[in-house]
């Protein structure tokens, strides 16, 4: 029973470091503005997700999917075949709020 533990507990330590690496390819692969809008990312079976912060930052990023694709794929040494960007829902009630990213300032 405790191999079995340790199993899971090895093969979750894995994966919270590959999407952790891929978080970090991720925002090295934007603008530095739209990169702390970034809440997580991670690849499974070739499709790249990312979580963002609001609505507004998710339509910035979808400017920029190509470019990310293919560079994260290259620094990650995989095939990303898609992207998707999904806005993040904020933290439960009790959780300790962090404050994210200010949107960026409406144009007249």
């Amino acid at each position: 029973m405790l191999s079995r533990t340790g199993n899971k507990l090895t093969a979750l330590k894995t994966r919270s470091a590959q999407r952790s690496l891929v978080l970090e390819q991720v925002r090295a692969a934007i603008p530095e503005r739209l990169a702390q809008a970034v809440m997580s990312a991670g690849i499974e079976q070739g499709r790249l997700t990312i979580g963002v912060a609001g609505a507004v930052w998710a339509s910035r990023l979808r400017y920029l999917t190509e470019s990310v694709r293919k560079r994260v794929g290259s620094s990650m040494k995989m095939a990303i075949v898609s992207v998707k960007i999904r806005v993040v829902p904020p933290p439960a009630q009790g959780e300790p709020l962090t404050p994210g990213p200010r949107p960026p300032p409406r144009r007249k």
